[in-house]
């Protein structure tokens, strides 16, 4: 009778992929599982099947073997896998749909001999990172601001505070790193990582684009006409006066350099403030307005559609 492979172990076939190889092992992992009242000796060869299958390099040495006749871990003596590792030592994700730690808290690593397993000793690692959002007004994100937060480390279950410094300028979707406040390491490795990510509302007037600012300047039609001076906000909260030319168009903008945002990738500069012209036409006009503005059209002799009329039969 051929001997088993692990890909047999596991009910899988070679072209299995990553994820395929990892629901089979928790399929059997459950059944077999010692402290469920499994067979301890079947779940350490399904264990040791998983470690080799479930890492890249080692699955490949061992498709190498099987290429060439070869079984690893087969003929020893007992049935013959060894078994030597904890299987990549993160049960948690492994086990984590299961609910709980996946056996109603028992500590794989009196299995394992600990986190790198029997005879296998692991140096430091980095913790992994936490992450958690922040909403930020419009102002806020202009100007700055600073937020106290609260949140919880999963390994420890201990809550931990920060103030959380937004900058000038801060954008929607924006990453805050605080380094070494994120997951505990392991093994005497550094923790991971807090990354903040911002939400910034939107500001009724001003629209962002990275640290350009634009916005939109109504005016009536009779402004638009005889030209006007308007004092137009600032992101900043300050004015800055705008003369209207004669006879200006909508969709006609104005730059202000410096005017917009803080930028957040250049410290000590600012974006521009871009200013659209919309013209405003009345819905509704009294008698006396209606009058008058036939008694203009009447004496208005431009042809203002000479380019649409040229193509016209």
């Amino acid at each position: 009778m051929a001997e088993r492979n692990y890909y047999d172990i596991l009910g899988v076939k070679r072209d299995a992929t990553d994820d395929d190889i990892k629901k089979a092992f928790r399929k059997l992992a459950a059944k077999y599982h010692p402290d469920a009242g499994g067979d301890e000796a079947k779940f350490k060869e399904i264990s040791e099947a998983y470690t080799t299958l479930s890492d890249k390099q080692k699955r490949k040495e061992y498709d190498q073997l099987l290429m060439f006749g070869g079984i690893p871990g087969a003929g020893r003596p007992g049935g013959g896998y060894s078994y030597t590792t904890n299987v990549g030592g993160n049960w948690q994700d492994i086990f984590g749909g299961m609910g709980g730690d996946g056996f109603g808290g028992f500590d794989f690593s009196s299995i394992f001999g600990g986190a790198g397993g029997p005879g296998r000793a692991r140096g430091p690692q980095k913790g992994s990172d936490l992450t958690m959002s922040i909403d930020v007004t419009a102002e806020e994100a202009f100007s700055g601001a600073t937020r106290k937060v609260t949140y919880r480390v999963p390994s420890t279950g201990l809550e931990e505070t920060l103030t959380v410094k937004i900058p000038a300028g801060a954008v929607d979707g924006g990453k805050l790193r605080y380094r070494g406040r994120g997951e505990s390491g392991a093994n005497g490795g550094a923790r991971g990582d807090l990354v903040i990510t911002t939400h910034v509302a939107e500001h009724p007037l001003f629209k962002r684009d990275g640290a350009d600012v634009r916005m939109e300047l109504p005016l009536s039609m009779y402004e638009a006409a005889l030209g006007t001076t308007v004092d137009v906000p600032t992101p900043e909260g300050k004015e800055v006066r705008l003369k209207i030319p004669a006879g200006i168009q909508t969709g006609k903008t104005f730059r202000f350099k410096d005017l917009g945002a803080p930028d957040v990738k250049r410290k000590g500069s600012k974006g521009a403030l871009y200013v659209t012209v919309q013209v405003k036409v009345p819905t509704m006009l009294s008698k006396k307005e209606r009058d008058a503005l036939e008694a203009l059209k009447a004496a208005d002799e431009r042809d203002y559609r000479e380019e649409v009329e040229r193509y016209g039969a």
